[in-house]
Formats: structure tokens, sequence, C-alpha cells
């Protein structure tokens, strides 16, 4: 299914924020079988791929780091965490710019034009870092679950993550309603979506002066 109106853009972002709701308990059970890359830009399908790919760094990222605060991790543990958390890192923020790049290009079709001498306007946040706070709010979610479901806690424990998964709950809900209702703006055309790239440095041989000093010997 293509992207033809911003109903049906609303519709999939909504789908794509239950999709990774969804996928959290499934992935603690097994990894999953992710598909490859997309084999037809533009469509539905190809947007859900993107984002549980995302969703998917995301949930690695959560347990690297949570196994790089043990307390007993050696510093070869820890340096091996901090590699994957960067590999992991740099992943999770290509795919964010992935995902703003189909919603601009979805989002062309179906806004009004500019209107000559208007101001164009823009968000602080782009959609696709909104679905990046999106998944790490139901991976908080899950884990808090976790909290008021274990066993050997004290009552106040599991009455302290209760509460605080009903906020969690809120503030999930609260985030898909703020997405939506930039998505009318957008509509109304009195705001425009942009790609925001991060550009990290610190992965990057030509870039990062450790690497790039050390490769040449000085």
């Amino acid at each position: 299914m293509t992207i033809s109106s911003i109903d049906s853009l609303r519709s999939l972002l909504q789908e794509a924020f239950a999709a990774q709701e969804g996928a959290v308990p499934d992935w603690h059970v097994r990894d999953p079988e992710l598909p490859g890359e997309p084999s037809s830009e533009g469509t539905a399908k190809a947007f859900l791929d993107l984002t549980l790919r995302q969703h998917w760094s995301n949930f690695r990222l959560w347990h690297v780091e949570d196994r790089a605060r043990r307390h007993d991790a050696g510093s070869e543990l820890i340096a091996e965490c901090k590699y994957t958390i960067d590999k992991l890192n740099q992943e999770r923020n290509d795919l964010i710019e992935r995902l703003d790049m189909f919603l601009v290009r979805a989002l062309e079709s179906v806004m009004p034009p500019v209107v000559e001498g208007q101001r164009v306007r823009h968000n602080t946040e782009t959609v696709g870092v909104a679905m990046d706070r999106g998944s790490i709010l139901a991976l908080k979610m899950f884990h808090m679950r976790e909290q008021t479901e274990r066993n050997g806690v004290t009552p106040d424990h599991v009455a302290e993550c209760q509460r605080k998964l009903v906020v969690l709950s809120e503030q999930r809900s609260d985030l898909l309603a703020s997405i939506l209702d930039l998505l009318d703006e957008y509509a109304a055309g009195t705001k425009r979506p942009r790609v925001y790239y991060q550009f990290k440095m610190y992965n990057d041989p030509r870039l990062n002066p450790e690497l790039y000093s050390r490769k040449a010997g000085a």
C-alpha cells in the first residue's frame, strides 16, 4: 500500500507505534526474523519494516547497556560493550534518518504548496526522532511491568513501579498524539517536514582524531 493521504499516514504511524509495543515481549522470547531491505520504497510495509529495524537497534542497545553496568564487569567486557554500543547507536541514528526520509517523501505529495513570501516553519523534533522516543518508551514500559511482577521484592517496590508504569504509558500516549498533531500542521501547510542529519563523527576514521591519528602512526 502506498501513502496517498494524511489520513493513511496517520493510520500508518498509529500501526507502527502499536507494532513497537507488541514486538518487545515477543523479542524477549526469541530474536525476530527481520525482513531484508524493503523491495518497494514508499509503501506502508516498507515503513513498518524500517520502524521495527530501528526498534530492534534500541532493543539490543538496551540490553548491552545493562550488561555494561554489571558490578562484576571487567575492563575487557566494558570495552566490548562500549564498541557494541557505538555501533548500535550509529545504526539507530541511521535508521531514524531513513524513517524521516520516508516521511518527507510521503508528505510531499499530500501537503499544500508553499505560499510565496510565507515563512517556512519547521519542528524542533522530527517524526523519526519521535518514533525513536516511542521505541524507548515501549522498552521502558515492558521492563517496568516486569518489576511489578517480580518475586522477592517489597510491596513498596511493586507500588512504585506500578505508578511509574502508569506515567510511562501516559507519556507514550501523549507522544503519539503530538506526532498526529504535527501531521495536521503539515496537512495545513503551517509547518514543513525536514530530515535532520546527525553526521556522527566518533565512528568515522576520517573524522575522529583518535582513529585517524593512530592509523597514521601519530
